[in-house]
C-alpha cells in the first residue's frame, strides 16, 4: 500500500506559521511572521535566511550591558542615539537585530530613517555585535552585508577568544584598528568615543567610563 503523502500547506497557513531557522523568505514576509511570534524576542533575516538565536547567556549579557553603558554615556554627551537591540531593515533581504547602534538621529534623507511601520532603516554610523568567537556569523556573512552596505564603523566584541575587533571602513574595505600604545582603541568618526579594551574585558565598567572622560589626554 503506497504511502500517504500529506497535503502541501496553502499560502495562507504557511505565512502564518512560526518562522524556522534556516528557512528562505522574503522580507515582508518574515517581519509578518516575527511579529506574529509573540514569544520570540529575536529573529533576524541574513541574505534571505532566517536565523533564530539561543538563550542569551551571562557570556553575553554582561559584555552587552557594558556596552551599552559606554555607548550611551558617549551618545548623551554628544547628542546622538545609542539604539539597544532595534531591529534595522538594512534591505530587500536583510534584517538584523544588532546589539547596539550608535548614531544621529533617524531623519528622512539621513544614514537612517524610520519607515511607515516604525522600524529602523538605512546604514548607521556604527553597529555592535557581541560574538561567540572569530568563527560567529557576525564576522562572516554580517561583516560582509555592513561593509556593502557602507556602515562606516562594526566593533565585534569576541566573548570566548576574550578580543574585541574594531573595524573602520576604508575604500570598501574594512580595517581592522590596532590599540594604542595604551591599550585603548578610538573612533575616527565619533571625536572622544573611546574603549579601554583590556578594563573591557575584565569587566571593569568604571574604568570602560574612566577612559571615555580622559579621551582627549
Amino acid at each position: 500500500m503506497p504511502a500517504t503523502v500529506p497535503a502541501p500547506a496553502s499560502r495562507s497557513q504557511a505565512h502564518s506559521s512560526p518562522l524556522e531557522n534556516g528557512e528562505l523568505v522574503a522580507l515582508p514576509e518574515f517581519l509578518r511572521r516575527f511579529e506574529k511570534m509573540q514569544g520570540v524576542k529575536k529573529a533576524e533575516l541574513i541574505e534571505g535566511v532566517v536565523h533564530m538565536p539561543s538563550a542569551v547567556r551571562l557570556n553575553h549579557s554582561q559584555p552587552d550591558g557594558i556596552i551599552h553603558g559606554w555607548l550611551f554615556a558617549y551618545a548623551a554627551e554628544h547628542g546622538l542615539e545609542m539604539l539597544p537591540n532595534t531591529t534595522l531593515l538594512l534591505d530587500t533581504e536583510n534584517c538584523f537585530q544588532p546589539d547596539a547602534i550608535l548614531c544621529g538621529t533617524p531623519r528622512r534623507g539621513g544614514r537612517v530613517w524610520v519607515n511607515e511601520a516604525g522600524y529602523l532603516c538605512g546604514s548607521p554610523e556604527m553597529v555592535v555585535e557581541v560574538a561567540a568567537s572569530t568563527g560567529s556569523i557576525d564576522l562572516r556573512d554580517k561583516l560582509r552585508v555592513y561593509r556593502r552596505l557602507e556602515v562606516a564603523e562594526y566593533l565585534v566584541w569576541r566573548t570566548e577568544d576574550k578580543e574585541v575587533d574594531w573595524f573602520q571602513l576604508e575604500a570598501g574595505a574594512y580595517i581592522r584598528m590596532k590599540p594604542d600604545r595604551h591599550g585603548r582603541l578610538r573612533s575616527r568618526i565619533f571625536p572622544g568615543l573611546v574603549l579601554d579594551v583590556e578594563a573591557a574585558l575584565r569587566g571593569d565598567k568604571a574604568a570602560v567610563l574612566a577612559a571615555l572622560k580622559k579621551r582627549g589626554r
